[in-house]
């Protein structure tokens, strides 16, 4: 389906027709007549599918027509897990309305409160935020739901992983209740489906195919490293190897991707590090030295590479593998985009067995064992390694914050302003 058979309003037309848009993705196709129909809407779509267009085009064309309430607060407010993310969701709606005169900002961590605060005395038509940061300026009295008609829930099962269930709770309960609400997530199952049925009205459930049909064109193979050093020497000869024209390495702490991207330029090779420690000038700057070539290997942790949209990368090499085998799809699902081919490259030490397996059984398939000539591992393959389950359902791991935040009860934010010596997005945060 091609954009113009949506009928859009033609300023929101006449930027597609500029971003250089023209066909519509799955997930385009289908939810954006559910939204613009009003009604609510649950919808599986993996980084990559086109989902933030497929909420920001008709959240645009419901701002375009003239609000029945008076008031300056939000008409749309979008809330992300992370602050990567909603910076790649405002860059994504400024391209779309640029021919639209539609106020947009963000309320996201690690910026100053004074502009936040500014802006959210002024008239504002679409705002994006994060949960941590907007309570902060519930607490305060600062956020006026008034004119509110669209929630969007974008990344929800991250938002939940991260320990921001409560937070979502006590922010939908403080937006108007004929809103109509929107939730994007890369399952619809256990603790999504669950705070699904809690907060949207009758909605239409969209479900993509499944996870091994949608990477079908992404190469996925392991090698077996015996080490550290081994690990290390692998990597290597792959960014040495000439066949990677832009790689994405991810790392599990915010320490061993500053380390490994020191290590890599030691040996000459063009390489920065992403990860949250980084303030945000040198976190964009390093993401635009990727995009311009100054560089051609990230390496970043995954909270740090959440809301990336570089549609180049040719290849994801996890050295190491993520906990939670949803961050697997999370991760490759940045190579291969818009019908390119991609690879993606998982170095397997002694302690990263479990998780192979565990990934092996959310994916429906064994990841392809290769061995680098001259490059090979003293020890074989554990035989506890399981073999994959199609279909099987992850089982999911989540950090103790994250654990003890959903045992909270929802509505604490409004008694932090009597008495409570720690807010409750202060513990959130600490939770994150």
């Amino acid at each position: 389906m091609r954009f113009n058979e949506l009928k859009l309003d033609p300023r929101i037309q006449q930027s597609i027709d500029k971003a250089g848009f023209t066909e519509a993705t799955e997930i385009q196709q289908r939810a954006i007549p559910v939204v613009l129909s009003g009604t609510d809407l649950m919808a599986s779509a993996q980084t990559g599918t086109g989902k933030t267009a497929a909420f920001v085009l008709p959240a645009l064309q419901r701002i375009l027509r003239p609000s029945k309430k008076p008031g300056n607060g939000p008409r749309v407010l979008v809330l992300t897990p992370t602050r990567e993310l909603a910076m790649q969701v405002n860059q994504n709606i400024r391209q779309l309305s640029r021919f639209s005169k539609v106020s947009t900002g963000s309320i996201i961590g690690g910026m100053a409160y004074g502009p936040q605060l500014r802006m959210l005395r002024g008239r504002l038509d679409l705002l994006v935020a994060t949960p941590g940061r907007l309570l902060d300026h519930m607490e305060q009295g600062k956020v006026d739901y008034s004119r509110l008609e669209i929630l969007v829930l974008d990344e929800a099962d991250r938002m939940l992983d991260m320990g921001f269930i409560d937070a979502v709770k006590d922010i939908a309960a403080a937006t108007p209740k004929e809103r109509q609400t929107l939730l994007f997530s890369a399952t619809l199952e256990g603790p999504v489906l669950k705070i699904a049925n809690q907060l949207l009205k009758k909605p239409e459930s969209i479900a993509l195919a499944a996870t091994n049909q949608r990477h079908k064109s992404i190469q996925q193979h392991m090698h077996h490293a015996d080490s550290k050093a081994h690990k290390q020497k692998l990597l290597e000869h792959h960014l040495e190897s000439g066949h990677l024209f832009k790689s994405l390495v991810f790392t599990a702490t915010k320490r061993g991707a500053e380390q490994l991207a020191k290590v890599l330029r030691g040996k000459n090779l063009k390489s920065g590090a992403l990860h949250g420690d980084m303030s945000q000038n040198k976190r964009r700057q390093t993401v635009e030295n990727l995009r311009k070539g100054r560089i051609d290997t990230l390496v970043a942790t995954d909270v740090a590479a959440r809301g990336l949209d570089i549609k180049d990368i040719s290849h994801v090499i996890n050295y190491d593998l993520p906990t939670v085998a949803e961050d697997y799809i999370h991760r490759i699902g940045r190579t291969g985009r818009a019908s390119a081919t991609g690879c993606a490259i998982s170095l397997v030490g002694p302690a990263d067995w479990k998780k192979l397996s565990q990934i092996e059984k959310m994916i429906g398939q064994k990841v392809k064992r290769e061995v680098v000539d001259g490059l090979e591992p003293s020890s074989g393959e554990p035989s506890t390694a399981a073999k994959p389950k199609r279909n099987a359902k992850p089982r999911r791991k989540f950090s103790k914050g994250a654990k003890s935040a959903s045992t909270r009860k929802p509505g604490s934010w409004r008694k932090a302003q009597s008495g409570s010596k720690q807010s409750k997005s202060a513990r959130i945060r600490k939770a994150a």
